[in-house]
């Protein structure tokens, strides 16, 4: 008869190795009915714990496959999520999915597991029932019981927000772009609750479905008598957008209108002007995602208290703008 191991109840009971080993153990970490369960199947299995049957310490991290958008920002985490591991000893397994039974599967065989990307809640509870740790990076609703790791979006809209009064702006645009990202929504409160405070500020949002249709609302913003000497954007991508599209429109950058767009990633210096932006800790957002579940694994934290780790950006400053002209040229035509 084959020999009965952790792996054997693991595929019985449909949990992690990590899990079952943690129940048979007598750690935390599970819950009282997984524990049971374990115990029950290993008793009827005939199971003998070994002198030496090492729990696997493998964290794994899921990147979502649609979130094209970020793509750049995943290969930096994914960059400080291997780094990080690395030094504190584990192997790592990494996937490009979005469905939710390959996640699960691929959860079964890590003691921990990092989403990054638009998962669901439900996805992140499948991992858990299975007695693995979980985190993600992204935004979640208030008081979700899971662990986040992520950057400081709402405090980077309010930077620039308080950058560009410094430069004299009063007439400022948010392009947004396309709607649902969370990320780009706090931006946009963060912005908007600095200048809430100003009597003399016009501020507009722009938000559309198609990234080229950038123009058509600036036409309709200079038809309603809004000429905005600055842009905020909503990621480096609508950026560049914009600088293309106020060149191409005549526009003389900063001169004319100053452009600022979130996440200083490569493009941000491939373009003249280069591009005024906010910093996105990537690879500290990957590492730090391996430091939750580290500390999960090792139980230097209470099960019972989620945690958020926020990681700061800050301003880089370039070229792309500048003190507000005294007044916009208005002979530009669309």
């Amino acid at each position: 008869m084959a020999r009965v191991t952790l792996s054997t109840i693991a595929e019985m009971t449909g949990l992690s190795k990590f899990a079952v080993s943690r129940s048979l153990s007598g750690k935390d970490g599970v819950s009282d009915e997984t524990r049971l369960r374990v115990q029950q199947v290993a008793a009827e299995l005939g199971y003998t714990r070994a002198v030496v049957e090492v729990e696997e310490t493998v964290l794994g991290v899921v990147f979502h496959d649609t979130d094209l958008i970020n793509s750049e920002l995943h290969l930096l985490i994914q960059s400080g999520f291997q780094a990080q591991a690395q030094r504190c000893g584990y192997q790592v397994r990494m996937c490009w999915t979005h469905l939710p039974q390959e996640i699960e599967a691929f959860a079964r065989g890590c003691s921990g597991v990092a989403l990054v990307g638009p998962h669901p809640m439900s996805t992140m509870q499948r991992i858990r029932d299975l007695g693995v740790h979980v985190v993600r990076n992204g935004w979640m609703d208030p008081f979700d019981p899971f662990d986040i790791v992520s950057g400081t979006d709402h405090e980077g809209g309010s930077a620039v927000a308080n950058y560009l009064l410094e430069l004299g702006h009063r007439t400022i645009a948010y392009v947004h772009g396309t709607p649902g990202y969370r990320g780009r929504v706090e931006r946009f409160y963060g912005v908007r609750e600095v200048f809430e405070r100003y009597d003399d500020v016009s501020f507009r949002e722009m938000k559309f479905q198609a990234e080229m249709r950038f123009t058509e609302h600036l036409q309709a913003a200079h038809a309603d008598g809004f000429f905005p000497t600055a842009f905020f954007c909503a990621h480096d991508g609508m950026a560049l957008t914009v600088v293309s599209e106020l060149l191409r429109l005549g526009y003389k950058i900063p001169e004319d209108a100053s452009v600022i767009g979130f996440g200083d990633y490569s493009a941000a210096t491939q373009i003249s002007p280069q591009l005024t932006t906010v910093k996105v800790q990537g690879r500290e957002i990957g590492a730090g995602l391996v430091r939750v579940l580290d500390d999960r694994i090792n139980e230097r934290m209470s099960p019972e208290i989620p945690l958020r780790l926020l990681f700061s950006g800050h301003l880089v400053i370039r070229a792309s703008a500048g003190p507000v002209a005294d007044a916009l040229p208005k002979s530009i035509a669309l």
